[in-house]
């Protein structure tokens, strides 16, 4: 398999340009991108899920 290494959560919100806070709110209105929990309880992003998310925004103007 070769799939890019999931993100942090930091990596993520520093890509999005938000705040932890402010996706941990996403999480819990379940509108962030679709997770992976770590045995550890650490939160991670598979690039292809971010992407997914991403374009699931965007606008169609």
């Amino acid at each position: 398999m070769n799939d890019p290494k999931p993100l942090t959560v930091r990596q993520v919100c520093d890509r999005l340009g938000i705040s932890r806070s402010t996706f941990y709110d996403w999480r819990t209105k379940r509108v962030a991108p679709k997770c992976i929990t770590l045995p550890n309880g650490s939160l991670r992003v598979r690039p292809a899920d971010l992407e997914r998310w991403l374009d699931a925004r965007q606008d169609a103007a």
